[in-house]
């Protein structure tokens, strides 16, 4: 799928209220789909594993199919992946080809711990499940959370390796949704914004607005991100149940007066240099929106701040 430049930037001027309420709809229309496929699956397991790249709106996402689940009866716990991230050290971390240390690989994961804690869900036993201390990256003894799911009661597990063999292939059971911002951004037949420059604008607001992240060093770490995305993502998204676009387009004017500032300067010498300098010129493509007009639960939130629901 592509947006249009000239729909998109007619839009913002003549219609902004109506363009968000119009993707935000589709976008809903999606979440009631996966939740409808959900309830079938319950059955076979009680576990949804939510898996797409970085700057996919998961987290958001997870809490909406929450939400529809609920009002089908269904109560449905969250757990992040992330705390099942292992203690980092030296000795035992994954690493790159270069020698560095590989933070996006699969096996940074406690996958015997996950397992297990998968199969006791589905038996009906409680797990307790773990936590995971980003700033001193170790994990801490007291768990994060205690689950034991009663009758009808689902858990989903968010993550961007939830796809991954070594997690499938033990639960082939499990339902399997993807998502990712996948719509690229066109002008007659060029295209003039790709789709995963939605998500390095998406994290690099957000980290700078909530994370205290210079934009350089998030955009300096986009090359390591893709290749991580490449190599532990993307293979496994055909696994999927279910897989859907949570690209907006309204989301470039919306972020645009921020994201302009923050991609003024692209730092010389990084890996994809070249396309990096490219964001700039093309975020000047689009006009803006007020942030005002985005609803206080849409998606976007996740990224722009000022919703309702807790990261």
């Amino acid at each position: 799928m592509a947006y249009r430049l000239e729909e998109i930037n007619y839009r913002t001027v003549a219609d902004p209220k109506g363009m968000i309420e119009e993707a935000d709809a589709r976008y809903q229309e999606k979440v009631e789909e996966a939740a409808a496929k959900i309830l079938e699956n319950k059955q076979n397991s009680p576990i949804i594993l939510l898996s797409g790249p970085s700057g996919s709106g998961k987290t958001t996402t997870a809490m909406k199919i929450s939400e529809a689940l609920e009002r089908r009866g269904v109560y449905t716990h969250y757990v992040g992946m992330d705390d099942y991230f292992n203690t980092v050290r030296p000795e035992t971390v994954p690493r790159t080809p270069e020698g560095d240390m590989d933070l996006e690989s699969p096996l940074c994961l406690d996958m015997e711990l996950m397992n297990r804690h998968f199969s006791e869900l589905s038996a009906g036993k409680r797990i307790y499940v773990p936590k995971y201390e980003f700033s001193r990256q170790m994990r801490i003894q007291e768990p994060s959370k205690s689950i034991k799911l009663k009758k009808d009661e689902m858990v989903v597990f968010e993550g961007i390796h939830a796809l991954n063999d070594m997690i499938t292939d033990v639960h082939p059971e499990a339902f399997k949704l993807y998502i990712s911002a996948r719509s690229d951004v066109t002008f007659g037949d060029a295209v003039v914004f790709k789709n995963s420059w939605f998500r390095l604008v998406r994290r690099t607001v957000r980290d700078f607005k909530f994370r205290g992240a210079d934009p350089s060093d998030t955009i300096a770490m986009w090359a390591n991100v893709r290749r991580g995305e490449h190599n532990n993502i993307s293979p496994f998204r055909d696994k999927a149940d279910f897989q859907f676009d949570t690209s907006f387009p309204y989301e470039l004017p919306v972020m645009n007066e921020t994201a302009t500032k923050l991609f003024q300067t692209i730092p010389e010498g990084i890996e994809r240099f070249e396309e990096l300098k490219q964001v700039f010129p093309a975020l000047l493509l689009f006009g803006n929106i007020e942030e005002s007009l985005v609803a206080d639960d849409a998606m976007l939130r996740e990224f722009i701040g000022g919703g309702i629901y807790e990261y």
